[in-house]
């Protein structure tokens, strides 16, 4: 193996004492790793100032250039040289490290900047002049006047340049300046009433990146229009409102559902005290409430906000302080879980507008080269007799229907439902109902293997989950923390007919298993369970892979592909459809359905 020199000689070490410029250096590698992050903390001291109004400006990926303009309350003059001294701020006074209601309180960020880049600071606190102090590299320049109306403005020219190595690490200017956009885009979310842009002036241009002017109303109202200006009107279209409270944590947000689900976890913001964080606890959470209702290859989208008495979170266990540590994760985590799915419940069929628009896409005009001239259009004597024959009342057709349809509906027949009336089957799978404004077509087997899952998942609710003794239990061998965790959650485990008991050392015995699950290699569910509980802190191993079976049993046991089906059990279908809950997509997260506005099909045919 290869000996590193590690920048020592061979003779005894000695101690030293870094420099100033030194210290601020290494910090600078930690809290400023990127443009990126340099922006997220002059946004946030913007935030914490007060400010309704932020103007960003970058220039090659803001390796040249960082500028944030704010109107908020502003640094006195005699503060500047202060606010570049490390860990001085304003956000607290250190005698409560975990009473913290602000971005920012480590006092680490511009001082950082000043370090490994050309800082320029111009401020104005209201009733003062204002003032101005530049920092090149770590050498700090005098306070001078200067003119500004009110608030402050931060300029970082020259990213890096005391640290040239650090340039080679970042990516190119198009990539830094897309990391800049979407943090941009996260603190937006974070506070909708502020009003944000976000300019490029790379090359000497000047390019609007990014607007989201200030929103009005109430807290759910100006969220929801600043995540249609941030996430697309097609996610705010298509998202459900969360509000739930539990033990001291409140969450608000909306969560989109299943059907506009993404093939990545990019639509996925979660914020701690309007912190933007990047959270696995979070994360998982997410991921949970909408496991039943998503294929593995599928990511949902969200923004969710938890909300805490700052006491019950932690927020100063990373330097970017993208992380947090719940005081109880569990309640957090089953917060989310709880009130998601109530939410995804409570939507009941409804499906995702955007399958509607995505299959107006596929329909197609044929292209033409001109105007053409179809037998139609000049028609011979036999075939107007013949046409004004076919329109005359008592006409029979004789040639035989490509689809089935049905006899025009009774009175009785429920068209005014959500789903309309059945009107045909066509290739023996899809369904097509009438609606009051236009069509829906349905997915038999899909639709029906959604509501045999449901009931199968009642029944099991109701009637408890069955277990089977093994005849000779199972004695699986841990390590000594592994086996405290597992068995501290052994009472949720027996809840879902898998008993565990100690068996001496650190072996447990499994002696019980879901009868669902028919023969099961207990070692490797315990190992399973148990990462989830090291990943996640609870585990939901049990109950997803009764649910995989449940969702097995309901695909074998629902309306197959293929079967005739009459009027009568194709609006049943649609009745039941409308009183389940998460019947808008099947068990794997595809519709079940497509609705088409009679609007729309009219646009296809050129009738507005």
């Amino acid at each position: 193996m290869t000996r590193h020199d590690r920048n020592m000689s061979d003779s005894r070490p000695v101690i030293r004492q870094l420099d100033e410029a030194a210290i601020n250096r290494i910090a600078a590698g930690e809290v400023v790793e990127r443009p990126a992050a340099a922006v997220k903390e002059l946004v946030e001291n913007a935030l914490d100032a007060g400010a309704g109004r932020i103007d960003i400006t970058i220039a090659e990926g803001g390796k040249a250039l960082i500028r944030v303009v704010d109107d908020g309350c502003g640094i006195a003059a005699d503060d500047l040289p202060l606010a570049l001294a490390r860990h001085a701020t304003s956000k607290i006074d250190g005698s409560d490290l975990l009473n913290i209601r602000s971005f920012g309180f480590r006092g680490e960020a511009l001082p950082s900047l000043g370090a490994v880049g050309r800082l320029t600071i111009t401020s104005r606190v209201r009733g003062e002049d204002a003032a101005q102090i530049t920092v090149d590299g770590g050498r700090m320049g005098p306070v001078r006047p200067a003119g500004l109306t009110a608030g402050t403005v931060v300029e970082l020219r020259d990213l890096f340049h005391a640290t040239p190595a650090r340039l080679k690490f970042l990516r190119t200017d198009r990539a830094e300046a897309q990391a800049v956009a979407e943090v941009v885009r996260r603190l937006a979310m974070a506070e909708p009433f502020v009003s944000f842009t976000l300019r490029d002036a790379s090359g000497g241009e000047d390019r609007l990146v990014f607007r989201a002017d200030a929103e009005t109303g109430d807290l759910f109202d100006a969220l929801h229009g600043r995540l249609a200006g941030v996430m697309g009107r097609d996610f705010a279209e298509n998202a459900l409102r969360i509000e739930a409270t539990r033990e001291g944590f409140h969450l608000t947000g909306y969560a989109a559902l299943p059907t506009y689900s993404r093939g990545a976890a990019v639509a996925q913001h979660l914020f701690v005290n309007g912190r933007p964080v990047r959270d696995k606890l979070l994360v998982g959470a997410l991921r949970g409430a909408y496991s039943d209702v998503l294929s593995r290859d599928r990511h949902p989208a969200a923004a969710l906000f938890v909300d805490c008495d700052p006491q019950l979170v932690d927020v100063n266990v990373h330097p970017a302080k993208t992380e947090v540590r719940f005081r109880d994760s569990g309640i957090v985590r089953g917060l989310i879980v709880s009130a998601l799915r109530h939410a995804l419940a409570e939507a009941g069929h409804r499906a995702s507008s955007t399958v509607g628009t995505a299959t107006l896409g596929a329909f197609r005009a044929e292209p033409t080269a001109g105007a053409r001239i179809y037998q139609m259009d000049r028609p011979s004597a036999p075939l107007r007799a013949m046409a004004n024959t076919s329109q005359a009342p008592g006409f029979a057709e004789t040639a035989t229907p490509s689809a089935r349809f049905e006899p025009d509906p009774t009175p009785e027949t429920p068209e005014a439902g959500p789903l309309g009336a059945a009107r045909a089957q066509v290739h023996e799978n899809y369904i097509i109902a009438q609606t009051p404004g236009g069509i829906v077509i349905v997915d038999q087997h899909a639709a029906h293997e959604r509501l045999v899952y449901e009931r199968l998942k009642r029944q099991m609710a109701e009637t408890g989950i069955a277990a089977q003794a093994l005849l000779i239990p199972e004695i699986v061998e841990l390590s000594a923390g592994e086996a405290a965790q597992l068995l501290e959650a052994a009472e949720d485990l027996a809840r879902l007919g898998l008993l565990i008991e100690p068996f001496g050392g650190n072996a447990v015995a499994v002696r019980e298993t879901p009868a669902l699950l028919g023969v099961v290699d207990a070692q490797g569910l315990i190992r399973d369970i148990l990462d989830e509980l090291a990943d996640l802190g609870d585990s939901a191993t049990v109950q997803t892979r009764m649910d995989a079976i449940l969702s097995r049993v309901a695909c074998h046991g629902s309306i197959r592909s293929g079967r005739r089906m009459q009027a009568d059990e194709m609006n049943a279908l649609l009745r039941e459809m409308e009183a389940t809950p998460l019947s808008g997509q099947c068990n794997h997260g595809r519709p079940t359905y497509v609705e088409l506005k009679l609007a729309d099909i009219e646009r296809l045919f050129g009738r507005t």
